[in-house]
């Protein structure tokens, strides 16, 4: 049964898990230890390159190639089925390198210091390594340790716990330690408890560990994500693909077959050609064109410090179109800075940014240097310049290192402020009380420094414009800062009463985690390429709604919070979220409901994070992407995408890769199946009009792997057209192969067919070597024409950069070389039955086989003057 540890007293925790005031002995430990196990995250297995490799071969396309080659095998062209097979393990290897990189870059990720914890263990404290952390150990917490397992809490003093990687709340939370009587709390409410993986950032304590490993909250997390199942959209775009070819090959080389012996052709010759047949429809270089693309995608984002852990997520981001966002650390900078400032009756906007105090400030009329000791003696947190880093860091709370910024930038030192006046009391902060209250020993008595919870403080004081304080907390929160008052006493004793009183206000201070400097311009990128871009967060929807509409993500749209999420069923929700711009005050458990509900509309879902709490919602997006310098391990496990330097801008730069990508690996569709659809109509009306066989099987296979085999791969190869990120890419629903693609493979295979019928038809009547080496040729020319037509879409094949692509122009060269081969070259005159061509014979082929140039740029001019719509593919 489940342990609701915050309901109990420590006294009866301390009972039932056996632990002593001085700590478990250290026998006691050993037996935990081994009874328990170490306190570790269950990894993964980690397959090992062999099975990595095989993996590579688990797609029904693979499966289709591997049986074209059986078939090409025992139809005696041998060296054919061997070139299938090593198109199959160049393929996988490729696969395999890109994946075994991207394991290696997060194995260096995760290689750490080694964390290790505090514990009192026999009446003495003892640092031992975190995994050596049993149940019931007391652990001490200081300020800047890491919570080593989830604790009660027994004793603390401040106590100020950053969670947000586990939760996504970006303010430390104020532990306490009396039991919460709540039947149900979630985590980010269980405030007599520490959690796993969550960062002291002020104050220190004692807990007793009441879960290690996958039995802390952060394990249990790590364990639903092995439940959670999501397939790429190029996976599926890829299987559809593979059943598409599976049928057309089946009907294909069954009515081509009864129709040959209809028409009186020998039975195994049929049996030849439509095997030889078959394997020309199916698409051999497709694999190892898609895994060079995407290879190729994979290196380029690398050059911009983005780890693609598998090589279809690329790809995955060129569909996408919704991103849902997390706000903290993703399009903010998780760094608390003071950025507004009431004093005096007047507002002022605090220069600077971050946690550099190297600016002046000086507000107008006197007392700000009251206001500067104020903020000095109230915070406990310090700032400093990281060499490393190269920036300003905190030590301590978030919150007071940006107060204690402040009081530095008013010229007040918090070292040379402490040199002479020694703090005597303090009153941590109270969930009941909401303020914190500090004693320094000053000439003339004690001077006492209140920060807290705005209508805490105002109750403090004697008087106060209440009502004008009021209206200005008001306006600084819709604004999305997080307020907080300080006021001051001077008094003749140090003692701190129950109910203080006769304090004077002194300043409301608005408080910020300021945006990225990429995320505003980025962020509109995506909107003008068509994305619909909405933040989850934990925030209320107030401070939601603020950052927000200055990231420039709310637009006038609607904002969910948790509460109402959860009064809505999947189909509600679903129809909901098209109009949703913010998702406020949500949990993980929420944010699953959400992907779900943008996937059931058929949206292609990319999703950020860097907590443990985004980690199920990265697995269940189409593309997770995790940040790599905050994110945590769990969430950078649980991603396809890692930004190790956590640039935002470069999601943008990898939609672009992405669609560059979508768009080639449909050029290459549209050129393979093109060519592979005019020989079938070829071969198909050859047989109507009751003609011998216009091409041999050798001579398919010789258009297959040989003509194709070249083209195919440089046309992958083709530079990023302009217009990626124009918004009509986002708005259409998007397969790797289409009706409007159909319909452009037709306007290109009757060109062939017809033209290569007309050219057999003219010479049958004289050698077949004659007439089958021709048919041939034009043939193989058709698809060298074709090659260059599938470039673009609408852009006329005369207006692209000749050398644009000089892998295409490479190849061109070398098939045309390889076709004079093959007409000329008696070993291959024998092999492939064919003849010598005269000059006239070839100014007929080149003339006939201009017609497919002809037609698609017919088309491609009726398509620019019909519509403005960008290319489909």
């Amino acid at each position: 049964m489940k342990q609701k540890w915050y309901k109990k007293n420590i006294s009866s925790v301390l009972r039932q898990l056996e632990t002593a005031p001085e700590g478990l002995t250290a026998a006691v430990a050993r037996g935990r230890l081994q009874s328990h196990g170490p306190n570790v995250l269950p990894e993964a297995p980690r397959d090992n390159r062999f099975a990595v490799f095989l993996r590579q071969f688990q797609s029904p396309l693979i499966y289709i190639l591997a049986l074209a080659a059986l078939a090409v095998f025992f139809i005696s062209e041998r060296s054919d089925a061997f070139i299938i097979l090593a198109v199959l393990l160049f393929n996988a290897v490729v696969g395999t390198i890109q994946e075994g990189r991207a394991q290696n870059t997060l194995a260096a990720l995760r290689k750490v210091v080694e964390t290790k914890a505090t514990v009192l263990r026999g009446g003495v404290e003892s640092i031992i390594p975190d995994a050596e952390v049993v149940p019931g150990d007391l652990v001490i917490l200081q300020e800047g340790d890491r919570v080593p397992a989830d604790l009660r809490l027994s004793d603390v003093n401040n106590l100020k716990i950053d969670e947000a990687g586990l939760t996504g709340e970006s303010v430390p939370v104020n532990k306490f330690t009396k039991a919460i009587p709540a039947v149900t709390l979630t985590v980010g409410d269980r405030k007599n408890m520490a959690f796993r993986g969550t960062h002291v950032v002020a104050g220190h304590g004692y807990g007793v560990v009441v879960a290690t490993g996958a039995q802390t909250e952060i394990g249990k997390i790590s364990r639903e994500i092995t439940d959670i199942k999501s397939d790429s959209p190029l996976k599926g775009d890829i299987a559809f693909l593979s059943r598409l070819i599976m049928i057309v090959v089946g009907i294909l080389s069954v009515l081509f077959f009864t129709l040959g012996l209809v028409m009186g052709q020998d039975a195994q010759q049929m049996f030849a050609t439509v095997v030889s047949l078959a394997v020309s429809v199916i698409p051999e270089g497709l694999p190892i064109v898609m895994t060079l693309v995407l290879a190729t995608g994979v290196w380029r984002m690398s050059k911009r410090s983005v780890l693609v852990k598998k090589l279809q997520a690329v790809e995955a981001l060129g569909q996408a179109r919704v991103i849902a966002v997390d706000k903290t650390g993703t399009i903010t900078k998780n760094e608390m800075a003071v950025e507004k400032v009431y004093f005096n009756g007047e507002s002022y906007d605090i220069p600077g940014s971050g946690y550099d105090p190297r600016v002046v400030f000086r507000p107008s009329g006197g007392g700000w240097r009251r206001l500067a000791t104020a903020l000095g003696f109230i915070s406990n947190a310090r700032v400093f310049y990281s060499e490393a880093d190269k920036q300003w860091l905190p030590i301590g709370d978030p919150t007071e290192a940006a107060m204690q910024v402040l009081a530095e930038k008013l010229g007040v030192n918090k070292d040379e402020l402490e040199e002479g006046h020694r703090k005597v009391g303090e009153a941590s902060f109270d969930y009941r009380t909401k303020y914190h209250i500090t004693v320094h020993k000053v000439e003339n008595g004690f001077f006492f420094s209140a920060a807290g919870a705005p209508e805490a403080i105002f109750k403090l004081c004697a008087r106060t414009a209440r009502k004008k304080l009021e209206r200005i907390y008001k306006t600084f929160s819709e604004s999305g800062l997080r307020v907080l008052a300080v006021a001051y006493r001077v008094s003749k004793t140090a003692q701190i009463v129950k109910r203080p009183k006769g304090f004077k206000f002194l300043t409301l201070v608005g408080i910020k985690d300021a945006l990225r400097p990429e995320a505003r311009q980025s962020l509109a990128l995506a909107h003008s390429a068509g994305l619909q871009v909405v933040m989850i967060t934990g925030d209320n929807a107030v401070t939601a709604e603020a950052i927000a509409r200055e990231a420039g993500i709310y637009r006038g749209g609607e904002i969910l919070t948790g509460e109402q999420l959860e009064e809505m069923r999947l189909p509600e929700l679903a129809r909901t979220v098209s109009k949703v711009e913010v998702f406020a005050r949500v949990t993980p458990e929420h944010k699953l409901r959400i992907i779900e509900a943008y996937k059931k509309n058929g949206n292609i879902v990319a999703m950020t994070g860097d907590g443990v709490n985004d980690a199920p919602s990265l697995v269940a997006a189409d593309l997770g992407v995790a940040m790599g310098v905050i994110g945590t391990e769990v969430a950078k496990e649980a991603s396809d995408i890692v930004l190790l330097d956590d640039n935002f801008g470069s999601i943008v730069a990898a939609i672009e890769e992405g669609r560059s990508i979508y768009k080639t690996i449909k050029k290459v569709i549209l050129y393979l199946f093109s060519t592979s659809l005019g020989e079938v109509l070829t071969i198909g009306g050859a047989l109507l009009l009751a003609w011998p066989l216009p091409i041999l099987p050798a001579q398919i296979i010789w258009l297959n792997f040989v003509t194709d085999g070249f083209l195919d791969v440089a046309l992958a190869m083709e530079p990023k057209e302009r217009g990626l990120l124009k918004p009509g890419f986002a708005k259409q629903k998007r397969y790797l192969l289409d009706w409007g693609m159909g319909r452009r493979m037709i306007y290109m295979a009757l060109p062939m067919a017809i033209g290569a019928l007309v050219i057999f038809g003219n010479f049958k009547s004289s050698s077949e070597a004659k007439a089958w080496t021709i048919t041939l040729t034009v043939l193989a020319v058709f698809q060298w024409f074709n090659a260059w037509n599938c470039r673009s879409e609408t852009e006329s094949i005369f207006n692209r950069r000749f050398f644009g692509n000089i892998y295409l122009v490479a190849a061109t060269v070398v098939v045309v070389f390889l076709q004079l081969f093959a007409v000329y070259h008696p070993a291959l005159q024998k092999i492939l039955h064919t003849t010598a061509l005269t000059g006239a014979e070839w100014l007929l082929v080149l003339t006939v086989a201009a017609s497919i140039i002809i037609v698609e740029e017919l088309r491609k001019s009726f398509a620019r003057n019909l519509t403005k719509k960008p290319a489909s593919i």
